[in-house]
């Protein structure tokens, strides 16, 4: 494909650096990346990665915008509460960047609707806030090939990792096998959560997106990356691949989506 002259222009920042350059916005242009909530993670990951030229961008969320969200989830504004956030992140994106195509899935991600929708993307973003949807998130992902970015987020800390166990890296399960039980950990609308917190880890999902696709950098895969915003403090840990590992360990017993994915609090 060649760029339009305000194209060009609109993409300039990226052309020039030499990591990027015209062939990678022409991967960025191709691209298709999931977001899986459009929330608190979702809303700036989405916004980014419109900004950024991102071809197609997936919004998948069952939700109706909420006065509540506006403290964190900036792709939505006062006046579209009430309406479905799919519908309300469509119109944000759009007016951000007219280039890119926006596919909207009006609902909650299940196991019997996921690896239809995960078939037509080459990145997922995970910006969910159960740990059930966290947990299908992760096991499709691994059946169709697919990297992961995953980031949570809960009172003043985040976490943020990219899972590729179809690589050879970790997936979720390697770092938690099971879910807790429900109700043992409790959800940010009982704990509460520092609106901005949401912004710097839904923009370093985006940063990751951008890396899988050109191709540049160094993938989280194989990490976690944990931010305080209490000390202001980023550190990095390693996270080992379980040989045990039920789904991609070396005698998995998850074959498929057919278990259990009940609903349950998540951080």
């Amino acid at each position: 494909m060649e760029f339009t002259e305000q194209q060009i222009e609109r993409y300039s920042r990226h052309i020039i650096l030499p990591d990027v350059g015209g062939k990678g916005q022409k991967k960025l242009a191709a691209a298709r990346v999931l977001v899986i909530g459009a929330g608190g993670l979702g809303s700036p990951a989405a916004l980014y990665l419109a900004a950024a030229g991102v071809g197609t961008i997936g919004l998948v969320d069952g939700d109706v915008v909420d006065l509540s969200n506006l403290q964190r989830q900036i792709l939505h504004s006062t006046a579209n509460v009430g309406k479905p956030k799919v519908e309300s992140g469509r119109e944000m994106l759009a007016a951000i960047n007219p280039d890119v195509a926006i596919k909207t899935y009006q609902t909650n991600i299940n196991a019997e609707n996921i690896l239809g929708i995960l078939t037509d993307y080459d990145v997922v973003l995970d910006g969910s806030d159960t740990f059930s949807t966290r947990y299908l998130v992760n096991d499709a992902c691994f059946f169709a090939k697919k990297p992961l970015i995953s980031g949570s987020i809960f009172r003043f800390e985040g976490q943020l990792t990219t899972l590729k166990p179809h690589d050879g890296f970790p997936c979720y399960r390697c770092l938690y096998a099971e879910p807790p039980p429900p109700g043992l950990v409790p959800n940010c609308q009982e704990a509460g959560v520092l609106g901005v917190l949401a912004g710097t880890i839904g923009v370093l999902q985006a940063a990751e997106a951008i890396k899988e696709i050109v191709g540049f950098g160094t993938s989280l895969a194989g990490s976690m990356l944990i931010y305080d915003a209490l000390e202001m403090n980023f550190r990095k840990t390693r996270i080992p691949k379980d040989p045990e590992c039920p789904l991609c360990g070396a005698r998995p017993r998850i074959t498929d989506l057919s278990g259990d994915y009940a609903v349950s609090c998540a951080i």
